[in-house]
């Protein structure tokens, strides 16, 4: 299971094909640093998913069951599973660029400080007077700039990037 940081977890349930008797299950973590405890009885509760580093963490979730029929009790074969949380998108802020009219802007890159993953990017221009497009995806190329007017011109791009990994998909600010 792949969730991103500062999600909640949906409940995670066990189950057995054994009959009749009850079967009950314990299960370990070992990483908390997920958000998720150190052990338990039972299913999963969902858990609001942490990660504050710049790549994938992953816990490895040990459950063990117990069948238990007629006041015997047999203890099942431990399987395991992967919990890992994608983390934040931690945007580098570009560099402001100032420009004269007519002049070519530099390279705009957007990047993050993320690892292990796969980043897209979108970006949103609010002022299209200096002779950028409204919208785009991806870094934003060199172009010539414009100013018809006396009085400088802003424009401020608003950026939002995506982290991806094993096919889940977090959104930055």
């Amino acid at each position: 299971q792949t969730l991103c940081a500062g999600n909640l977890s949906t409940e995670i349930n066990f189950n057995s094909l054994n009959t009749p008797g009850t079967t009950t299950y314990t299960w370990t973590n070992d990483n908390t640093s997920t958000g998720l405890g150190a052990s338990g009885i039972g299913s999963i509760s969902p858990f609001t998913t942490l990660n504050t580093g710049p790549s994938p963490n992953v816990s490895t979730i040990t459950v063990t069951p117990v069948y238990t029929n007629n006041g015997v009790v047999c203890n099942g074969t431990s399987k395991n599973f992967l919990i890992t949380v994608n983390p934040t998108l931690d945007l580098v802020q570009p560099a402001d660029q100032l420009v004269c009219n007519g002049a070519q802007t530099s390279l705009i890159t957007f990047m993050s400080n993320n690892t292990g993953g796969m980043e897209n990017y979108s970006w949103v221009n609010d002022n299209t007077s200096i002779g950028l497009a409204p919208s785009g995806s991806g870094n934003i190329s060199p172009f010539p700039t414009l100013n018809t007017g006396s009085t400088p011109q802003t424009a401020t791009v608003t950026v939002t990037g995506t982290y991806t990994n094993a096919g889940e998909t977090c959104s930055s600010t």
